[in-house]
């Protein structure tokens, strides 16, 4: 069937974007997101700058993208602001560098500000789809994120219609955009596994200028093989919550969400294999590898997600055989995979990954020694202040063992000691819960810092002789200036410590 819209290049669609507009990308990782456009868009803006004219764009995304989007444009220095997640080196370097702003969101709230307004008139709407009516049907690809929003929000749409995901898709998207306050009424979800929206996003037909046809796989790269630390690290938390189930702490084995990542693929196959661990069900973020092995294997029930973040085999286990993945996985827009009246009802076992925690269980997740950004908040926490039981993982040192990412104060706070129930590294627990502050320091130093660390830790405790929390705002200060380069803060020369969410 001929659709009503034109068919252009992406150099035809980029050229209707101009210079100082705001465009909203489909995507959530690089899983859905466009690729032909934003990197005819980056050409363009390329050849403005050669020609001595301005050319950047507000780009706004679900969560970070793939290298034809977040790459391509950064590398051509053509993004004013970005928001609300990215994981892009060239970006994070123009981030740091002060040539685009960046301010960093909960993923759930994201939606809810651009239909207020907060973040300025949304231009144009870059969606990727697997198919398109005439009428404005749209079936999205690997992910949902944003997109609802942005189709409804944007004054013009252009779509790039990619032929490497099936049309057949149609039916592993629940799309639901709720009304906003005061009108707002319940999100009808009790089970992981219930539908509350359209199989399809909608789009005002006359807002569409155009299609840009593509085939050109997702850019999601695969995750590395595991390795002893973090296969320690996945145990760990699996005999934790074996153990919970056994004292009754755990009703029953509650739905799990858990970060993307090495950390979160070794957690997620721990859980997995563990026999005290019943078969459960998964309401996230993100889907990556290991879910799709514990769902073939029927240990995994049911999987509620915002994308499918997959290497492309894993990708492609999944579309080659969508009869027995379709009942059995649902993608949401993440205003719904994230918000936290669900996760709250849902009761979560919420497992994130921390870039450094201290002594009392404050969360670094987001920036190293405090102002250099890495990749962005995301979700956890929207997570982890929801959740039932919410667990943070991490190796226990960093730099090949010279950096202990055990810390007395962190450089930067995200998620707070209220909302921190369980450290978890390669050597051990911390069960935070019920725990004064001082007990917390000495269970996070005996079970969770790395042994070479301990003696400097315990040491920094014992400074401080009064107080319900025993820090130094100095000693902690010492602490992390001793691991820089120079001692002086403005003058560090960063390198690979940007390389890793896992390193500070």
């Amino acid at each position: 069937m001929s659709l009503p819209f034109p068919k252009l290049t992406p150099q035809e669609a980029a050229a209707h974007v101009e210079h100082g507009q705001t465009i909203g990308f489909s995507g959530f990782t690089p899983a859905g997101a466009p690729k032909a456009i934003p990197t005819a868009i980056a050409d363009r803006a390329e050849a403005a700058h050669q020609s001595g004219e301005p050319f950047k764009i507000g780009v706004i995304t679900g969560a970070s993208t793939g290298p034809s989007l977040d790459g391509a444009l950064a590398k051509a220095n053509a993004i004013s602001f970005r928001t609300p997640y990215q994981s892009n080196a060239d970006l994070r370097a123009r981030i740091n560098a002060g040539d685009t702003r960046f301010f960093d969101m909960h993923l759930s709230m994201m939606p809810q500000a651009v239909r207020y307004g907060f973040l300025g008139p949304i231009d144009w709407a870059v969606i990727e789809a697997c198919d398109v009516t005439a009428g404005g049907g749209v079936v999205l690809t690997s992910s949902v994120g944003a997109a609802p929003t942005f189709g409804r929000q944007a004054k013009r749409v252009l779509i790039e219609l990619n032929r490497k995901h099936p049309a057949t898709l149609l039916g592993m998207h629940d799309i639901f955009e709720p009304a906003d306050p005061p009108h707002r009424g319940e999100i009808p979800i009790f089970h992981a596994s219930d539908r509350i929206g359209s199989p399809i996003m909608t789009v005002d037909p006359s807002r569409i200028v155009g299609i840009v046809e593509t085939d050109r796989e997702d850019e999601t790269g695969g995750y590395d093989p595991s390795t002893p630390e973090t296969d320690a690290i996945g145990n760990h938390v699996a005999e934790f919550l074996a153990a919970e189930i056994e004292a009754h702490r755990l009703p029953s084995f509650l739905p799990v969400q858990s970060g993307v990542g090495n950390v979160g693929n070794a957690v997620l196959a721990a859980l997995g294999r563990h026999p005290q661990i019943p078969q459960f069900e998964m309401y996230t973020e993100v889907l990556q590898d290991s879910v799709v092995d514990l769902i073939c294997s029927d240990r995994v029930k049911f999987a509620s997600t915002c994308a499918l973040t997959l290497s492309p085999p894993a990708l492609d286990k999944v579309y080659s055989d969508l009869k027995f993945f379709r009942p059995r996985i649902l993608m949401r827009p993440q205003e719904i995979s994230n918000h936290p009246e669900v996760i709250r009802r849902l009761g979560l076992i919420s497992i994130n990954t921390a870039i450094e925690v201290d002594l009392f269980g404050n969360v670094n997740s987001t920036h190293i020694m405090g102002r250099q950004m890495m990749n962005g908040i995301g979700g956890s926490g929207d997570f982890t202040r929801n959740a039932y039981l919410s667990i943070f993982t991490c190796p226990s040192s960093a730099k090949g063992g010279k950096i202990s990412t055990v810390v007395p104060l962190v450089s930067h706070a995200d998620h707070s000691e209220h909302s921190v129930q369980v450290i978890v590294t390669e050597h051990g627990i911390a069960d935070l819960r019920g725990r004064s502050p001082h007990e917390r320091a000495e269970l996070i130093i005996e079970n969770c810092a790395h042994p070479e660390f301990r003696p400097e830790l315990h040491a920094y405790l014992r400074m401080v002789k009064s107080g319900h929390t025993p820090h130094t705002l100095r000693a902690a200060f010492a602490f992390h200036c001793r691991y820089l380069d120079t001692g002086d803060m403005h003058g560090v020369e960063w390198g690979p410590l940007a390389s890793t969410p896992s390193t500070r």
